[in-house]
C-alpha cells in the first residue's frame, strides 16, 4: 500500500477531527499531497492541496475551519478539520501527485458528521 488514510469517524457537528494519511518515502518526497472528499451521490471533490514546499491550497467551502500540513520526518499528511458541518460529511482520500505526475490514492476513510 502506498498511500494509507486514517482517522476518520462520528462527529458532531462543531467538533473537530484529524486526518492522517502515510507515504511512501519515495513518492512522499518528490510528490504534492491532497485530500479530496466524496459524498453520496456527489462527485468527489478537491478539499486541499500541500507542495513539496509546503505551499498551500484550500477549497472555499474549507477555507478557515481545515488545515492541510506534511511531515517529511514522518511521509505523512494530516487534515485538521475543525468546525465541522454535516456538510462535511464523506468519504475522504489521500492523494499524491508526483513531479513526474504519476498519481496515487490512499483507501479512503470515512467522516461522518451529525447535526
Amino acid at each position: 500500500v502506498q498511500l494509507q488514510a486514517s482517522g476518520g469517524g462520528v462527529v458532531q457537528a462543531g467538533g473537530s477531527l484529524r486526518l492522517s494519511c502515510t507515504a511512501s518515502a519515495s513518492i512522499f518526497r518528490i510528490s504534492t499531497m491532497a485530500w479530496y472528499r466524496q459524498a453520496p451521490g456527489k462527485q468527489r471533490e478537491l478539499v486541499a492541496t500541500i507542495s513539496i514546499e509546503s505551499a498551500t491550497n484550500y477549497s472555499d467551502s474549507v477555507k478557515g475551519r481545515f488545515t492541510i500540513s506534511r511531515d517529511s520526518a514522518r511521509n505523512t499528511v494530516y487534515l485538521q478539520m475543525n468546525s465541522l458541518k454535516p456538510e462535511d460529511t464523506a468519504v475522504y482520500y489521500c492523494n499524491a501527485h508526483s513531479l513526474f505526475h504519476h498519481v496515487y490514492w490512499g483507501q479512503g476513510t470515512l467522516v461522518t458528521v451529525s447535526s
